[in-house]
């Protein structure tokens, strides 16, 4: 008996490389035309909540490989699922919204594209945060998958989600019944790629991988007058200046310093004429932590400080300040169970080789996959990173990444093919990792 489990035993291991080979080779045969779409979808770009090219291309080649696709979910949302057999449920999301960026990267297929913003404003538009591999991917694996059928068992449900960049997209699709009208996961995939990380790397970071993100806007209000008497006024420029000085006490007075926070003021408008002292002073600031108890210390220490300086400014009770969280820009943390992230690094190295998987550290950034999650938290949820720094970028700078375009920099041109090809093996390993018989 011992002797039979050591031979199926050498005979799984001794099959691995080859049907690794055999799924690289597939994927590799897919490629012009994958490439084909990447290049489609990179000079068609649209805005959040926007995206109704971009379902309408991908649901018919779905409904193709055999998904029962449902279209308009969460607004522009597309859910596609395929059932074969008994066993779990895995959901698969790609986001497809680009960003507000006139592209600069002098690409043959660059984005010629404006739209509207919410707002009216008319603005170039651009993939300059790479959603365009994460749709190629989706469909690739989808490919990988449909044509693998009789290696998997379960239920399979692709999501491609919209309004990632401005926080809205998951929530919107589970507000329209993603958990109740289609298969409920037990586990959760997603990917990004990264310009951070040299094309083809694998970057998994285990726990709290990005940011709950808070946008938050102060009305400082004081009262105006002649810039040559400032004493029958109360200026809000000079409040609003103490404000901003007060608040990096949050971060390096109050704050743990072993819980990461990030409290930036990046608009600060007052004033129409250098002679006026104005009737009040606008601030914005980007809220980052990772933790609710983080979260509420920065959002309850801003309103604090901010009423502490008015009174202390002498500034009348009618004229406090007004602070304004926005709960529709809010992003919470994406958090990435230790169980399937652990377990995907070790996946990942025995498929890639060492080489190409590295443990990533945490980032202030925010994306919405943590919503899935936080929907339920006894399920397995993971998003990984897939490296986009051409090498010889990487090599040229030594992985200096301050050296490189960062994400939604008009300048960010993966290499889409290093990705979209990387990506594709990593989410099929895995989904048949999760779904295998038995």
């Amino acid at each position: 008996m011992r002797k039979l489990l050591f031979l199926a035993a050498a005979a799984l291991l001794a099959a691995t490389p080859a049907a690794g080979a055999a799924l690289s080779d597939a994927i590799h045969a897919d490629m012009p035309r994958l490439m084909a779409l990447y290049r489609d979808l990179h000079a068609h770009p649209e805005l959040s909540m926007q995206e109704v090219r971009t379902p309408a291309l991908l649901a018919p080649q779905m409904r193709k490989l055999g998904f029962d696709v449902t279209e308009h979910v969460g607004k522009t949302g597309l859910v596609a699922v395929m059932k074969n057999g008994p066993g779990r449920v895995l959901l698969i999301r790609a986001d497809m919204d680009a960003l507000p960026v006139k592209e600069q990267t002098g690409l043959p297929f660059a984005s010629q594209v404006t739209g509207t913003l919410p707002d009216g404003t008319v603005t170039p538009v651009m993939h300059a945060c790479g959603h365009d591999t994460h749709i190629t991917t989706w469909l690739a694996t989808a490919t990988r998958l449909a044509a693998m059928k009789d290696q998997w068992s379960g239920t399979l449900v692709m999501i491609l989600q919209p309004g990632e960049e401005v926080g809205m997209g998951a929530k919107a699709m589970l507000e329209d019944g993603l958990f109740t009208r289609f298969p409920k996961p037990d586990s959760m995939f997603a990917f990004h790629d990264s310009a951070s990380l040299p094309a083809g790397v694998i970057g998994v970071t285990k726990g709290y991988a990005l940011a709950n993100t808070d946008s938050v806007k102060i009305d400082v209000r004081g009262v105006g007058g002649h810039g040559a008497y400032p004493q029958n006024t109360k200026d809000p420029i000079v409040l609003a200046s103490r404000i901003v000085v007060a608040l990096q006490t949050l971060v390096s007075r109050e704050n743990d310093p072993l819980q990461p926070a990030v409290v930036t003021v990046g608009m600060f408008h007052a004033g129409t004429k250098q002679n006026i002292i104005p009737d009040d002073a606008k601030l914005e600031l980007t809220v980052r932590s990772y933790t609710p108890e983080t979260r509420k210390l920065l959002l309850d220490g801003i309103a604090r400080i901010a009423r502490g300086e008015a009174i202390a400014a002498g500034v009348p009770d009618d004229r406090m300040p007004i602070v304004t969280v926005s709960d529709a820009m809010y992003t919470p943390s994406t958090f990435n169970t230790d169980a399937l992230s652990t377990h995907l690094i070790s996946l990942f190295r025995q498929h890639f080789g060492d080489a190409r998987v590295v443990e990533t550290k945490p980032i202030m950034a925010g994306e919405d996959f943590g919503r899935y999650w936080l929907a339920d938290k006894t399920k397995q949820s993971t998003i990984f990173w897939v490296g986009g720094v051409p090498q010889a970028k990487w090599d040229a700078v030594k992985g200096d990444t301050l050296k490189l375009p960062s994400l939604h920099s008009p300048f960010w041109a993966p290499d889409a093919e290093a990705v979209i090809s990387t990506a594709t093996e990593a989410m099929t390993v895995a989904a048949l990792d999760v779904l295998k018989k038995g």
